[in-house]
This record gives structure tokens, sequence and C-alpha cells, in this order.
């Protein structure tokens, strides 16, 4: 295998000096933006001096968020990967999955007040998008609908003190301009606007070809991209969604995916809310008299029926990871795009983007915690002081401490 790599090595060194209702499916394929540079299944730098090439940094860096900027090389990895990496190398490269928390861009109920300067979203997320389409695949979870006008607000005493978030329909847009392939649709406020709110939100997403699941409606998904299949479900312990609570159901439907695609992502909304529920419960959450599910149970459930990776969220900040069965399960994902109309203060106010690298089985490699904070109104900026990464590391070695996989100081998951 090396000496044919090292053919193709040579060659092109040579060559680049000279020149969805019910429980049917729904499907798609590649319709967004190009995934980002993609990372080769072993140090490059190792690759290079054994074939006495030049011309490439001495290390590799899982991604230029936290490594220092090593000199420019004459050939990229990208290059590399273009150049040889076709069909059985193609095949064994690691996917990257990215990860997001709660995404609310703005709402124009109960006024436009609540929308961004212009009613332009695009400012929110544009300055983490290097990061955000640094991977294969980019996941979140869609904290609202998306519906101009019309639908049946939640009632609420006082509609100023009543979070009901309904965003306008051009803020897709912005959902698209920055690479998300596939959102979560379970979560609390997606009734916010009734049935009508839920059914826009769906034709839209349709209509651009974003993967979604979590309605009762729509509860899971298959889609391809890269030449990759992954299949994907959504749960909650509220209404019109796949009921978190139900175990045995979200088993059931992750191991109807695992048989069916390469990799499978579970995303949850539960738990109880705000910087007092910053911990991993091993039970049952009760906040405000509703019970928000065993978030532990259910991830140790559908990683055992064949989740690759489950991303979590509902608390609105911080929560641990943990390697179970070499599959990484994120408790919570914190508030990642929130603008206006949530509690930023403190816990609130920081988040991390999750960069989890898994084989094409959906084995863990390895993972990287990038830090976003949010000010004033809100929207992520990459914090320079990783508020977010130490938060996590000391949750995790906290709720976690005998496991095996480590959060280290950089960001980097590895394990043991």
């Amino acid at each position: 295998m090396r000496l044919v790599v090292a053919g193709f090595v040579l060659l092109s060194v040579l060559t680049l000096q000279a020149q969805d209702p019910g429980l049917l499916p729904h499907t798609q394929s590649d319709t967004l933006l190009k995934p980002g540079p993609v990372k080769l299944p072993y140090p490059t730098a190792d690759l290079w001096s054994h074939y006495n090439l030049t011309g490439i940094p001495d290390t590799l860096q899982l991604s230029d968020t936290t490594a220092q900027q090593a000199p420019s090389p004459a050939l990229t990895d990208s290059m590399l990967w273009s150049h040889l990496y076709k069909d059985d190398f193609l095949e064994e490269r690691p996917l990257t999955i990215v990860g997001t928390g709660d995404i609310m861009l703005g709402t124009n109920y109960p006024n436009e007040s609540y929308l961004p300067p212009g009613q332009d979203c695009s400012p929110i997320l544009r300055p983490v998008h290097q990061v955000l389409q640094s991977g294969d695949l980019l996941f979140g979870n869609l904290e609202g609908v998306f519906c101009s006008e019309g639908g049946s607000p939640k009632k609420c005493k006082d509609p100023t003190k009543c979070y009901v978030f309904r965003m306008p329909d051009h803020f897709l847009s912005c959902i698209l301009e920055t690479g998300y392939d596939v959102l979560s649709v379970a979560n609390n406020h997606v009734n916010d606007f009734g049935p009508e709110g839920r059914a826009s939100t769906a034709a839209l997403l349709d209509s651009a070809g974003v993967a979604y699941a979590g309605f009762v409606t729509h509860p899971w998904t298959i889609f391809e991209k890269g030449g990759v299949t992954y299949g994907f479900a959504a749960f909650a312990p509220n209404r019109g969604c796949m009921d978190l609570k139900d175990y045995d159901r979200a088993a059931e439907i992750t191991s109807m995916l695992d048989s069916m695609v390469d990799v499978v992502i579970i995303s949850v909304h539960g738990g109880a809310e705000g910087k007092d529920y910053q911990h991993v419960v091993r039970g049952d959450e009760v906040y405000l008299g509703a019970n928000r599910g065993n978030i532990y149970h259910f991830a140790h459930t559908v990683v055992d029926a064949g989740a690759d990776v489950v991303f979590g969220h509902g608390p609105h900040v911080t929560r641990a990871v943990e390697l179970y069965r070499n599959r990484l399960i994120c408790y919570s994902l914190g508030n990642f795009a929130t603008y206006r109309r949530f509690n930023l203060s403190g816990p609130n106010g920081i988040a991390p983007i999750v960069k989890v690298q898994v084989d094409r089985e959906g084995g863990f490699l390895q993972g990287e915690v990038i830090s976003i904070y949010q000010a004033g109104e809100g929207g992520p900026r990459i914090d320079p002081a990783g508020k977010a990464t130490a938060k996590l590391k000391a949750l995790t070695e906290f709720d976690f401490p005998d496991q095996e996989l480590v959060v280290d100081s950089d960001g980097i998951l590895w394990t043991r």
C-alpha cells in the first residue's frame, strides 16, 4: 500500500511542477456547500517524511482555530487528496462532523424589533463560517420555526415576556449560506405557532434540500453527501415531536437507520435549563413541572442501538461530553446563534462548536472543541479566551472521571 502511495505522490509532484410522512424515509443528495479541506487518515508529515519529500508542515494540526500557523506548503492536503486518493483511498478517509447548539436568528413576534438590523441575518453567522464549513457535515438545532406570518401563537399572559419564536422565511438563506446539511426540529419551540408553523418550516426545508427530522410526521431522514449515507433522527419531550422518553421507540428507529446507512447521528433536546443545570444527571430531569427526560439513559440507549454520534441541546448551557462504546455523546451544545430574547449572561453566553472525526463506520477517532461567545444581542464569535472549552473540560472531568476520553486544555478530544 505504501509503495502505491509513494508512486502516486511522486507522480503528482511531477505533474504539479509541470502544471417523509409517517415512517417513510426522507432522502436527498448533495445540495449544499461542498465540505471543507479533507484530513488525511494518518499524519501528513509522516507520509512526506517517509518518502523524503518536502514542502509540507512538520506537524499536522486538527484545525486552524487551535493551531499555530505553519508555513504554507507547496502541496496542500486537499491538493494531495485530489491528485492521489481515489476509490479505495477515498473510502478510507475519516469523516469530520461539525455540531452546533441552538439556532434562532431573530423573531418577528410579537413585533419586528426583535429582528436584526435591516432584517438581515447574515452577519449573525458569518464570523464563524470558516469553522462551520471545515468538516464534511454540519448539524444544528433549529430553535423555532420559519413562518413569516400566520400560525397560531402560543398563548401568553404578557407576549413581551413570553418566548415565542417565528423567523421570517427569508432567514433560511442564512442557513443555506452557512452550509448546514441537517437540522433538528425536535424542541420546545417548534410548536410556538402550532401546526401551521411546523408545516411552514417543513415545506421550506424540503424546498431548499436541507435534511431535518424530529416531527412526529417526519421522525427520521436518510441523505447522502460526499459518497457517504447518513441516517438522522431527533427527539424531544414536546408535543408534535418524537418523544425522547419513549426509549424503546428511539432504539427501534436508531437500529433501523443503522441497518441502512453508513453513519447514524441522533439529536436529543431535553433536560433542565440554565446555569444551575450544567451537570449530566443519571435520572429524569424535571423543570417547571415538566419531565424533560433522562438524557443519560436516552444517549446510552441509542448508542447501544447503533448511533454513532449523539448531539444534545436544550439546557442552554454547555454540558460534558462522554465516549461510550467508542461513540461520542455531547450532552448539551448550549446557545449557539440566538439573537435577542435569550439569556446570554454567564454560562448561557458561551458554547462549544464540536468537531468529531469518525471512521467510515462511525467509530470515534478524535475531536476538537472551538469556543464561541455571544455578546450584546447575540451571534457567535470565536472566543480567544476559550471559556467554553475550559467549561466543557471541567464538566467532563467531573461528570465522567473514569472514562477514556480526554479533553485537553487546547480543546482536542482524544482517548488515553
